[in-house]
């Protein structure tokens, strides 16, 4: 079946506002949560989520992740501050914002003593489906998420991967324009967490918007489009991985592998290289830093070939995703 064919019933009967060209799908604003306490939760946080993108949410408990999706899903009442899901404010216009937004907490709500089918039907009635479309819906709905042949089945029987999905179908059932996921392949396994990150990405090429959170920073490298890190209530870092990567990465890091009992000709002829600027040999295995282009790159292996050294592997490495949140975050809670 078709992506198209899947979400064919999924569009309500209530008109969704159309955001402007070039406007974000979700603009946060100052947004503040403190307590009595004096505790801040959230402390002036300010970024943009441009349309059709996946935009991963990163930091230590209590950073503020979850604070920040409760207060876009309009259950949470900010101390100050605003955010606008297409263009309409969640403080003022919550129920418009509720028709655009599909919120999945991490801990979600199942209610066991329903079936699958009656469960969506439920929650489809609630978010104001039509009844002559609710069942077509379901069914499309069932197939995106592949727990069609499930749809008899009582919630309290399914696995926690299909838990997962059925959360995630709830979320989907009033076909909301941006998608609010915290920790969605929390407790997973490996092979459930990776159907949930395709599942992810089909839902970004049918064109939702998709903020996520996760503790499994690995996945978010290869699944979102820019990042935000956050410590303590604030936001510290926000960008897409490469554009963080090249300003947190002041020189290029590049692993040479060499034949055996070559290492130490190699690193002799790299020590005369003016653009080499630190070497680490373990055995045949060099690392080096290189600060300049990609023509100093092609240099430094053009020398070591003409001098006689034979390269069996050279290639850059790049900042994984948990090196930058270790180089943005300090390891502070709020």
């Amino acid at each position: 079946m078709s992506t198209e064919a899947k979400l064919s019933g999924l569009a309500q009967s209530q008109e969704t506002q159309v955001v402007s060209a070039g406007a974000p799908a979700v603009s946060i604003r100052g947004f503040t949560k403190s307590y009595r306490d004096g505790v801040f939760a959230v402390s002036d946080l300010t970024l943009d989520v441009p349309e059709g993108v996946i935009c991963g949410f990163v930091g230590p408990n209590g950073a503020g992740k979850s604070t920040t999706f409760r207060f876009l899903a309009t259950l949470l009442r900010p101390t100050r501050g605003d955010a606008y899901v297409r263009g309409v404010s969640v403080v003022n216009d919550p129920l418009q914002v509720r028709s655009l937004i599909g919120y999945m907490p991490e801990q979600y709500g199942l209610y066991e003593g329903m079936t699958v089918w009656e469960f969506l039907e439920f929650f489809g009635a609630a978010y104001g489906v039509p009844r002559v479309r609710r069942h077509q819906v379901i069914d499309d709905i069932l197939a995106l998420v592949d727990l069609s042949h499930k749809r008899d089945a009582f919630v309290n029987g399914l696995s926690r991967g299909m838990r997962q999905r059925l959360a995630l179908a709830r979320a989907l059932m009033h076909d909301p324009a941006v998608l609010v996921l915290d920790e969605p392949a929390a407790g997973l396994d490996p092979r459930a967490r990776i159907e949930m990150q395709e599942l992810v990405r089909e839902l970004r090429r049918m064109g939702k918007t998709i903020i996520i959170s996760s503790h499994i920073l690995s996945e978010l490298a290869g699944l979102c489009d820019v990042i935000a890190f956050l410590e303590a209530g604030r936001l510290v870092a926000y960008g897409s991985l490469g554009d963080l990567r090249r300003t947190l990465q002041r020189h290029r890091s590049v692993q040479i592998d060499v034949l055996a009992s070559e290492g130490p000709k190699a690193e002799s002829v790299l020590r005369g290289m003016d653009c080499i600027q630190a070497i680490d040999r373990s055995g045949d295995t060099l690392f080096i830093e290189v600060a300049g282009p990609d023509e100093l790159l092609a240099e430094v292996l053009t020398k070591l070939v003409s001098s006689g050294v034979h390269v069996v592997r050279f290639s850059e490495r790049e900042l994984t995703l948990e090196e930058v949140f270790l180089r943005v975050t300090e390891g502070i809670v709020s």
